[in-house]
């Protein structure tokens, strides 16, 4: 399968997705560099994918973020499922996704899910979502209930969920919590003194609240959070973030490039090199997370399946080694 520099999907053209950035200057897009490249979507089982996630009216992430990795996935049938809309309440100054009011909670959409994963025989699912602020539980109990359609439809899927942070929704994090997923995600996305400008509508320490609170109502269940960088973070910060989430006994952590989506979004600052990721890989696994990613084109849900797999493995190795002899 031949290689091609990463495009920009013809979502990120449409200016009526993001309204509240028309008045913001551009930010010209830089011309990407050599490592970050991926495979032209040509593959057979990746048309079938399409067509799967059509003909069951879903809507992906990796669509409508402009994921890079959406032709090597879904030729793997790897899709990430995202419920409640395709309209987000917030407006991230990074993210590609539709802004505005959504519309109204589709009550069928757990069971279509559903059928999707059992359809494609997915062995793990990544379930995410827009921010859906104008709910009175933020979309906790659609989250819930798509967990356990799946658990009805597709008993041996492994089903890891990347939730909002529930900001103003309290119990949000319990009730998704309660429903078992078998991975907890919530992304932290950047270093707290970028917030004001890259995610203006959250707040960090609410978001690590939320992770430390999902270990505290079950251990058992896997967290992880994600970082992007290349928007003007510097390394120590990038390193106090790591603490702050090892204090939250956060167990994954994947690192991966800020791509502009539009010249409506905010800037890459700077293309951080392979070598700087593995740095950061390093500094993390020493810090003690059980499982790092850290690449240009880490996403939260990028080799997920493989990547639950080492993470069970990991814990089983890590609780043999404090195991009495």
């Amino acid at each position: 399968m031949s290689s091609t520099r990463l495009t920009i999907d013809h979502r990120t053209k449409d200016p009526a997705r993001h309204p509240e950035k028309a008045h913001r200057p551009d930010n010209p897009i830089q011309r990407k560099p050599a490592w970050i490249r991926v495979k032209a979507p040509n593959h057979p089982v990746y048309h079938e994918t399409k067509a799967l996630i059509r003909d069951n009216r879903l809507v992906t992430v990796c669509e409508e973020a402009a994921c890079p990795n959406i032709g090597e996935c879904w030729s793997q049938r790897h899709a990430t499922m995202m419920i409640m809309g395709d309209t987000c309440t917030r407006a991230c100054s990074f993210c590609n996704v539709r802004t505005g009011q959504p519309v109204a909670l589709d009550v069928d959409e757990p069971r279509r899910v559903a059928d999707a994963v059992a359809k494609l025989g997915l062995r793990h699912v990544v379930i995410t979502s827009v921010d859906r602020d104008d709910l009175a539980d933020g979309g906790a109990d659609h989250f819930a209930e798509v967990i356990r359609s799946i658990r009805r439809a597709a008993p041996e899927t492994t089903i890891e969920v990347l939730t909002p942070d529930f900001l103003r929704k309290p119990g949000g994090t319990e009730i998704v919590a309660a429903a078992r997923p078998d991975v907890f995600n919530h992304n932290l996305e950047t270093v707290p003194r970028l917030y004001p400008s890259i995610r203006p509508g959250a707040r960090y320490y609410q978001s690590l609240r939320l992770l430390d609170r999902v270990k505290q109502i079950d251990p058992s269940i896997f967290t992880k959070s994600g970082l992007m960088v290349g928007l003007g973070e510097t390394k120590p910060e990038i390193m106090q973030v790591m603490d702050d989430l090892r204090v939250a006994d956060v167990d994954f952590l994947t690192i991966g490039q800020y791509l502009q989506p539009t010249v409506k979004h905010a800037a890459v600052e700077s293309f951080v090199t392979p070598d700087e990721f593995a740095e950061y890989a390093s500094i993390a696994r020493a810090k003690g997370f059980l499982l790092v990613s850290s690449t240009p084109l880490t996403r939260s849900s990028y080799h997920a399946d493989t990547d639950f797999a080492s993470l069970r493995a990991a814990r089983q190795a890590a609780a043999g080694a404090r195991s009495p002899a």
